[in-house]
């Protein structure tokens, strides 16, 4: 799954490092297949970035299959 290749070659440790664990999250959800949302991948994408933390990445997934 290159859906964060940019960021895996990043000169940033802690983003490569964020960046290979959510590849890995995903990957075994690929496994399964399962197959993960946009909303995901994007909130996946903000943590990668440094945009959230961990913390926000846990209420907003938990606000949004709430909903679901």
């Amino acid at each position: 799954m290159n859906v964060f290749e940019e960021c895996l070659n990043s000169k940033d440790l802690e983003k490569r490092e964020r960046a290979k664990l959510w590849r890995a999250s995903i990957g075994l959800q690929d496994v399964d297949n399962l197959h993960v949302s946009n909303f995901l991948i994007e909130t996946a994408r903000k943590h990668i970035e440094g945009e959230i933390s961990m913390n926000e990445v846990s209420r907003l997934i938990d606000g949004y299959y709430k909903k679901e």
